[in-house]
């Protein structure tokens, strides 16, 4: 796993080490649940960081401690059949060691404070009554406790415990470091989510997400113990990783959205990363995914946009069969339905054209005589347009669908491909 952000870098590892080091199944996995989404955590949380996880980071930086800063240098854990091993500068290695300590001067009070003020802040009024209009009351409810807490836990657990500022999150005594929307719901299948038993508490949404997301871990955490398996963590470039791993080694390499155009792009990605794939005689099925988050809007024009908001347009059609207008249409566009339209328009709209566009003018069907790989005619392992409807309006779950994607965020314009291999 590589990022270039050292918090994700660190994190990971810090929460992969509590999978490995904490004997007590249940008492690891809520334990990585609290670090990676609470901005409070127990004090049992905190003692394995500081008893059980400092020790083997403060171990590696006593050693490089006479290294330069830019110094790169790895340190691999072994336990029994599985291993980790963490590649970084040494000032990274030093800030990793911060990531086990409070802020000096950071006490409950003022971490909530400090919290608050960006998830709760009068300036983001307006963007967070728009994020709730697409969702149901109950959910607001519990979106709205967890920016004012910011604990994922069940609606009606209690939080007493939860009583030392994160260490992780809180870098310093008087900032929050994440935006006022960042919400561990986001990067979950929302269905899965949505059908995850939570007992009586049908409705509580942060509730099922922390009983799926157990579960998730305990299968991760499970599945481990049968096996021999090593986990390597970079904080690199992504340009620069094929400088640190073995040509031809993985079956199977996901890059994000760094084939965006704002990014690496596709070309150089594809260039520089493919060759990291098995070749076609060793596994004819190893696979490099890319996912494009902002190429529908890089390639659209004026004159797409506007064909396609007419009234007579298929995407207005369509649309009003899940999002009818009752009365006189409003001409204020801040009116609630027209926001909610508008914003919905591209979980309904094809935009298949726009993409074979991008795909003839970036002559992506080159890359197989040149370089020696090649787009696959059908995604096997990821859905190509992944939020798309799958369901026609009027169908069973149909209106269910389109709300749930609508509450979700997200944006029916990702689009994932899939390539492979076909040189040696």
């Amino acid at each position: 796993m590589n990022d270039r952000d050292i918090d994700i870098v660190a994190r990971n590892a810090i929460m992969i080490l509590i999978a490995f080091v904490v004997d007590d199944i249940d008492k690891a996995i809520d334990s990585i649940i609290h670090v990676w989404y609470s901005a409070l955590i127990r004090e049992s949380d905190f003692n394995i960081l500081q008893q059980l996880i400092r020790p083997l980071i403060e171990d590696t930086c006593c050693k490089i401690r006479s290294k330069g800063p830019q110094a790169l240098l790895s340190k691999t854990w072994t336990f029994g059949e599985r291993s980790l091993r963490l590649v970084l500068e040494k000032s990274a290695w030093d800030k990793l060691l911060s990531f086990m300590d409070i802020p000096a001067g950071l006490t409950l009070q003022q971490a909530d404070r400090v919290r608050t003020a960006v998830t709760l802040a009068e300036s983001r009024k307006d963007y967070i009554d728009r994020h709730m209009l697409f969702q149901s009351p109950s959910h607001r409810v519990a979106m709205k406790r967890f920016r004012k807490d910011g604990l994922l836990l069940p609606f009606g657990a209690l939080r007493d415990e939860f009583r030392f500022p994160n260490p992780t999150f809180f870098q310093t005594a008087d900032s929050w470091q994440m935006k006022d929307n960042a919400d561990p719901l986001n990067g979950w299948h929302a269905k899965e989510v949505r059908e995850h038993p939570s007992g009586l508490a049908t409705a509580d949404i942060y509730g099922k997400l922390f009983y799926h997301i157990r579960a998730v871990l305990r299968d991760f955490v499970n599945r481990m113990s049968d096996l021999s398996v090593s986990f390597q963590l970079f904080q690199v470039d992504a340009s620069d990783l094929p400088n640190r791993l073995k040509h031809g080694s993985f079956s199977r390499i996901e890059v994000s959205n760094i084939a965006d155009g704002g990014y690496l792009g596709i070309h150089r990605t594809v260039a520089l990363l493919g060759p990291l794939l098995q070749s076609p005689s060793i596994n004819p099925h190893a696979t490099l995914i890319t996912l494009f988050m902002n190429v529908v809007d890089e390639n659209i024009s004026d004159q797409d946009q506007i064909a396609d908001t007419t009234p007579l347009s298929p995407t207005t059609k369509r649309l009003l069969k899940y999002l009818p207008f009752h009365g006189m249409p409003s001409k204020n566009i801040y009116d609630p339905r027209i926001i909610k339209f508008n914003l919905a328009r591209s979980i309904v709209a094809n935009y298949d054209y726009i993409f074979d566009r991008f795909v003839k003018n970036a002559e992506l069907s080159k890359f197989e005589p040149l370089i020696g790989f090649a787009m696959k005619e059908k995604n096997t392992i990821v859905e190509k347009w992944p939020f798309r409807l799958k369901l026609q309006p009027g169908q069973p779950g149909a209106q269910e669908e389109f709300d749930r994607l609508l509450s979700g965020g997200v944006s029916g314009k990702e689009i994932y491909l899939e390539w492979k291999r076909t040189r040696m």
